[in-house]
């Protein structure tokens, strides 16, 4: 399939940025996923430490099963399958996870008499430590990018845009 262009005979900036973004969000998403997936004890440790799950057997469901969710996602944005559905659940993770990291963090600043932006701790993105204003202003850009792919109406240079 030829991609529409314009007057100049380039494709649209449009339809380029929407693959940028989809090829940017897979990256992040695979790296991410597979060092989590690589390292289970030490995800299972950080998952932990934000004290949002009690039960031992969704704490471990979580931490085997989550990275393998975001290689996944990754995958889908990379092959250009499924992109709509995939941003939404990239979305779906996103929000939540950057609450807890917020609430951690504000918690963190409290307890140590810190400036906000002067905390650091690994968070479980599979970054390392990482300044927390830094680190929220990754997810919120991550968010953006998936929110992007979300409206986007066409599914050009996907082999799938949409499953239905």
């Amino acid at each position: 399939m030829i991609p529409e262009t314009d007057q100049t005979g380039c494709c649209r900036a449009a339809d380029l940025l929407a693959v940028l973004a989809r090829v940017t969000l897979a990256g992040v998403f695979l790296y991410m996923g597979l060092n989590k997936a690589l390292h289970p004890v030490e995800f299972l440790k950080l998952v932990r430490q934000y004290d949002a799950i009690h039960s031992p057997f969704l704490l471990n469901l979580t931490a085997s099963g989550l990275p393998w969710v975001e290689v996944f996602c990754g995958l889908l944005l990379l092959l250009g399958i499924a992109v709509r559905g995939t941003a939404v659940i990239l979305v779906a993770m996103l929000i939540p996870f950057t609450v807890l990291v917020l609430l951690r963090a504000l918690a963190m600043s409290k307890a140590g008499g810190l400036p906000f932006c002067a905390i650091k701790f690994d968070c479980g993105c599979g970054t390392g430590e990482v300044l927390i204003c830094r680190k929220l202003a990754e997810n919120t850009l991550l968010m953006a990018l998936s929110a992007a792919l979300i409206f986007w109406q066409r599914g050009r240079f996907c082999l799938r845009y949409k499953v239905v």
